[in-house]
């Protein structure tokens, strides 16, 4: 992948740079030769509810990475207003700020398969329309509007769907393939709910290397990329997850069966050609090695943590 070859650094904002994605996206774009400039309510570096702030963080910045959500769905359920005024208001503040700046910069909006809500033919291609189901979607849905519609402004924009990111001991750990690990590693019973739920689990390090290509082409003025998501293209169901989880970690955890969730998508698979075609982007770590280098670490972390 190719580097920042100009003689100074170009600075990117990346907004929810704590988060999984963010932790994982930060130090391989510095690797890559670019300054990143986090903001996050997590250390207090931004919050992107307040436009003040905003405004200040945009200035001589190249790029925006615009990670920073109420991201999960349960949380959305839990709290709409909050959720509609980070996902879409909040995300809409940021993008009329980068108009507004004397040199726009790109914007690179994380958006998510939510948007396509229970689709009824599976693999789902990117370009199918959205019909969001929850708040969550409905607001990522909102914000991926607003990011096209200010190409018309002289925004270059891009919006990148994420799908079941996961790969990390640091995530929530009530997070599905988190927990299934963390469970297993301890022995405790692994909670499934719905065990004939389908998807498409994408690794951490698959996703990030994903952002880093659609930095790329943003650096190199390439304007009017569609909506692509970012995934294997395999389908897992939550039953097959936990099993994995099971076997791998050699435990004798049970699994208990829970009803699932009214509000959650059940079944999703996407087609994964388009980030191929247009990014030469593919997934190169298949579900089962992701659960299998979860459940490694989480034993890692368990040994060096003192009895």
């Amino acid at each position: 992948m190719t580097g920042v070859h100009s003689s100074f650094m170009k600075t990117i904002l990346m907004t929810g740079h704590l988060g999984l994605v963010g932790r994982h996206l930060k130090p391989l774009l510095e690797r890559q030769g670019y300054q990143v400039k986090g903001f996050d309510l997590a250390d207090g570096s931004g919050d992107i509810c307040q436009p003040e702030q905003l405004k200040k963080a945009l200035a001589g910045v190249e790029g925006v990475i615009h990670l920073a959500a109420v991201s999960r769905v349960i949380w959305g359920e839990r709290n709409p207003e909050l959720c509609w005024q980070t996902n879409a208001v909040a995300s809409e503040q940021l993008l009329k700020a980068a108009c507004k700046q004397a040199e726009k910069p790109w914007v690179l909006v994380a958006s998510s398969r939510e948007v396509y809500g229970q689709a009824d033919v599976l693999p789902v291609r990117d370009a199918l329309p959205v019909k969001p189901v929850n708040v969550y979607g409905r607001a990522k849905a909102y914000m991926e509007k607003r990011a096209l519609e200010a190409r018309n402004y002289g925004l270059n924009t891009a919006v990148i769907r994420l799908a079941n990111v996961y790969g990390c001991t640091m995530d929530h750990r009530d997070r599905v393939l988190p927990a299934f690990c963390f469970n297993a590693v301890q022995n405790s019973d692994l909670r499934v709910d719905g065990r004939e739920h389908l998807f498409d689990f994408t690794h951490v390090s698959d996703t990030v290397k994903g952002l880093c290509l659609v930095v790329e082409q943003l650096e190199n003025n390439e304007i009017n990329l569609p909506p692509i998501h970012l995934l294997p293209g395999i389908g897992t169901t939550l039953g097959e997850a936990a099993e994995m989880a099971v076997k791998i970690a050699g435990s004798n955890s049970r699994m208990i069966d829970a009803p699932s969730r009214s509000y959650d998508v059940s079944r999703f698979i996407g087609d994964p050609s388009q980030a191929k075609k247009l990014l030469g982007w593919q997934a190169s770590i298949t579900p089962e090695q992701g659960i299998q280098l979860l459940v490694k670490a989480f034993q890692k972390q368990l040994q060096e943590v003192p009895a």
